[in-house]
């Protein structure tokens, strides 16, 4: 479809502007009848006009500023944190994640689907292995016996996994796991990962 362009209009104020005298010239960009440097002088220079800024002008500027201060102290605040802090901050929605993917099904390593508190708890201990804390199939949904009281349940565990995804796919996640022991991540790697389970809880 072609789009039609605006037509030109003379600048001469209207009532708004009440009637401010403005310089007659066609224009396309108009306020209140009148050209963007006629708009201007009339803030400048007359009563409604200083009024209007007040009223216009000034609050948006006083709140685009006090938004870039909000702005300046988060970013200081996030250069601030710890990668300890982080991890745990990314670890929210990532196990929040996890806990609705498997929303149907009952805990990892008991199979019990009557548990009144579920959390996302690691085969690979979170703590030990920090290479894999977001790796999805070191994370499933676990009752909160299994992974508080009976210390995570690990013989359980791995036969929940055997199950899920088959003692091939277990023994690969056994045969990483030492090497992502100590993996060390970075500010923007955990800004990706926590955007990443972010999206997808959006959806």
């Amino acid at each position: 479809m072609t789009r039609i362009p605006p037509k030109s209009k003379q600048c001469k104020g209207n009532h708004n502007s009440n009637f401010f005298e403005g310089c007659g010239k066609e224009v396309y960009d108009r306020k209140y009848g009148l050209c963007p440097y006629c708009f201007w002088e009339w803030m400048q220079t007359t009563d409604e006009g200083h009024e209007h800024y007040k009223k216009q002008f000034i609050p948006k500027v006083e709140k685009r500023a006090k938004a870039t201060i909000r702005r300046k102290n988060k970013e200081q605040r996030e250069k601030l944190k710890s990668i300890s802090r982080l991890i745990q901050e990314t670890r929210v929605p990532f196990q929040k994640w996890i806990r609705l993917r498997d929303a149907n099904e009952g805990c990892i390593s008991c199979e019990t689907t009557s548990a009144k508190i579920w959390h996302a708890g690691h085969y690979f201990k979170a703590e030990l292995f920090t290479g894999l804390i977001f790796n999805e199939m070191n994370c499933n949904k676990q009752c909160e016996k299994c992974n508080t009281f009976l210390d995570g349940n690990e013989s359980g565990y791995r036969k929940g996994l055997v199950k899920k995804y088959g003692e091939e796919a277990v023994q690969e996640l056994e045969v990483i796991a030492d090497s992502l022991r100590k993996h060390k991540y970075s500010r923007e790697e955990l800004k990706e990962i926590k955007t990443e389970y972010q999206k997808k809880l959006r959806e």
